[in-house]
């Protein structure tokens, strides 16, 4: 509950005048002893409990009437963000996440998340005569002070952008700001939808971030406005990778729906391409649809770019992407290998006859060192021999961080090397008449991930007489396949922008059958394609981080034909932008694609040692859950207690009065 005239409730002070009176009176009489003074107090021993119990309630309803007109004339306020609290205050830092999910769109309401957070905090403000309001917003991350709570919705600072929300970053950077300026009584008021991402419990800046608000002389508190509230179904469109092959543009899609209904469904899907649109059509039977989509293009064209889009719904910031790609440059693969059965299966697997673009070179182990000038052309490493050491594993290890992708098969001979904590096992051979059969693999992610149309690989056919472990510390690599014993039979390590893949046996007849096409070729060319999106990769990037950010002096201008808001600024705006000499897409980040939110439960451990409140809001519209006046209520309650101290005051009948008077007939 808040006030519109605070000042005012000095006047409770008042409300202690009855009980001074009623002391003051109590010491006016003096005892003094009297013989017969016993016969008249036992004559009204029994009846004293009941008047003390009266004369209680009287003094009672004195002080609580006088106590609710101080709080009448004070104007109390109910609802909005201030709720209960005291909003007795100098400054309020108001930190808004202005996240791309921030504009989806709640039930029967046209306002999004952040028009709501910004009409709640326009309204908390009105009942703050003279509270400094500080904004620090989730793209610039930069204090501006806000002349007047109405402009709130006019100012460039908070409108909607595409891209993240470091909410830990942003509580450092307002803790910062009070410790650089000292704005006095201060509060930090949180406008969120909560998204997981976005708080990043684990971010180290929320220790560094909360040790700063503590060593604030007058500590501030924090109140949390929540706008996780259940939205309008809605689809989102997301751009895993990019790859241009010869004349053909390979983009991996991935849709995704949240709500309630989620029965199959047929979706139009804009391209536009250069200017040219066409209209395809896509089903997607549930929560989730990844998909590859093949746009045809023009002979011997060196650049170009385009988007692709689904129908608006909740959120109109999440269903378009935006590509772009380069001149078509071949892809090849290094094998690392003596030569054998082995080498020859690699070879095939990585540049099958009939894949145009696609080719292999074989060197032996102690050649590696002679390629790592020309590393760059390559886009994977299959190394079928012991782990790299040395020089080589500097060259391997910088080839991975550049987006390439190595792919280690065991060697059959044992060996203590390691290559990131990992090691082979000494040989293990399977009892005569027996085989090492594959038993389990992750049928969503790696190389042995279904086919896009849902489709298994035949890994339940592979069999081993012959295996190494990839060994390492706990937490070192993912396994994402084991053999019938749980071993593991494929584990993954994540460095960078690239991958290593271990395979715990190798593609020849005398260790196991994984020559055969039915898995090694799916599993080669998967890693094949992935390393390869790295020359294209350049031309991806997020909003407002990495590729898409400016460098040195270079200018930044949209280029692609699509609607561009007026009102956004380009910095903040998914699109394709031409930089200098450099043409890039800027996409929405993936975690604005996360609708997994922060629980309350699960801020007590954030804000340890800060005071905190939330406030959820669950109103439809920006004029619900606003601020009300409650002083007539507090009138009412005035008199309700006079009406009880009146009535509590009326003296009773005497007993002679009671039996002078007739009876009824």
């Amino acid at each position: 509950m808040s006030f519109y005239q605070q000042p005012l409730l000095w006047f409770l002070c008042a409300a202690a005048i009855p009980v001074i009176i009623h002391l003051l009176n109590r010491r006016r009489h003096k005892t003094l002893a009297w013989a017969a003074m016993q016969f008249l107090l036992k004559a009204t021993r029994e009846s004293r409990g009941k008047k003390k119990l009266r004369h209680i309630l009287i003094l009672t309803a004195r002080t609580l009437g006088i106590a609710c007109l101080a709080f009448a004339v004070a104007r109390p306020m109910i609802g909005g963000l201030l709720g209960w609290g005291s909003s007795q205050m100098d400054t309020v830092i108001l930190v808004l996440d202005r996240s791309a999910s921030m504009e989806t769109t709640g039930d029967n309401t046209t306002a999004s998340r952040r028009e709501l957070a910004i009409d709640r905090v326009r309204d908390a403000m009105k009942s703050l005569d003279a509270t400094r309001l500080v904004l620090i917003d989730s793209a610039t991350a930069t204090p501006q002070d806000i002349p007047s709570p109405e402009s709130l919705m006019e100012i460039t600072n908070t409108r909607a952008t595409d891209s993240t929300s470091n909410i830990p970053a942003l509580l450092q950077r307002a803790a910062e700001f009070i410790v650089e300026t000292q704005p006095g009584k201060t509060e930090v008021w949180i406008a969120s939808d909560m998204q997981y991402g976005d708080w990043d419990k684990e971010n180290e800046r929320w220790t560094t971030a909360i040790a700063t608000l503590q060593s604030v002389p007058q500590k501030p508190s924090v109140r949390i406005l929540s706008l996780s509230t259940p939205s309008k179904s809605n689809v989102s469109l997301r751009l895993l990778s990019s790859y241009r092959s010869a004349d053909e543009l390979l983009l991996d899609l991935e849709v995704l729906r949240s709500g309630d209904a989620l029965a199959p469904i047929n979706l139009p899907l804009t391209v536009a391409l250069n200017g040219t649109k066409t209209i395809d059509s896509i089903t997607v039977p549930g929560q989730i649809l990844r998909f590859q989509k093949r746009i045809k293009l023009a002979k011997n064209q060196t650049e170009g770019q385009g988007w692709l889009s689904l129908p608006g719904d909740a959120n109109p910031r999440d269903h378009t992407v935006y590509f772009t790609y380069g001149a078509a440059r071949p892809v090849k693969s290094l094998i690392v290998s003596t030569a054998g059965e082995a080498a020859s299966y690699l070879a095939a697997a990585a540049a099958p006859p009939g894949y145009d673009g696609q080719s292999s070179e074989t060197i032996a182990p102690s050649q590696f060192l002679t390629k790592v000038a020309s590393l760059g052309e390559f886009s994977t490493i299959l190394w079928n021999a012991p782990l790299p050491q040395e020089g080589a594993a500097t060259a391997v290890l910088d080839f991975l961080n550049a987006g390439g992708h190595v792919l280690f098969f065991a060697p059959i001979e044992n060996s203590t090397l390691k290559f990131q904590n990992i090691q082979w096992s000494p040989i293990t051979k399977a009892p005569d008449g027996k085989f090492f059969i594959l038993q389990q693999w992750n049928h969503d992610d790696g190389l042995l991930r279904d086919s896009l149309s849902g489709v298994p690989l035949g890994g339940q056919t592979l069999r081993a007489i012959k295996r190494q472990m990839p060994e390492g510390p706990v937490g070192t690599s993912t396994v994402l396949a084991t053999w019938d014993d749980n071993t593991p039979f494929l584990s993954r390590i994540v460095l960078e922008r690239g991958t290593a893949w271990f395979f715990a046996t190798t593609p020849d007849y005398t260790a196991s059958n994984l020559g055969d096409a039915h898995l090694l070729l799916p599993a080669v060319q998967r890693a094949v394609l992935a390393g390869a999106t790295r020359f294209d990769a350049a031309m991806l990037a997020e909003v407002n981080r990495g590729e898409a950010l400016p460098r040195n002096t270079e200018v930044r201008a949209r280029i692609d034909d699509f609607a561009v808001d007026t009102n956004s600024d380009p910095t903040f705006s998914a699109g394709v932008y031409r930089l200098g000499e450099r043409v890039i897409a800027a996409n929405i980040p993936t975690a604005e694609h996360d609708t997994l939110a922060l629980q309350k439960n699960e801020l007590k451990p954030l804000f340890e040692g800060i005071s905190f409140s939330t406030f959820e809001d669950t109103a439809a519209s920006t004029t619900d859950s606003e601020e009300r006046e409650i002083w007539k209520l507090f009138l009412a309650a005035v008199l309700f207690f006079l009406i009880a101290e009146a009535l509590l005051c009326l003296p009773k009948a005497s007993a002679a009065a009671r039996v002078a008077s007739p009876k009824p007939a």
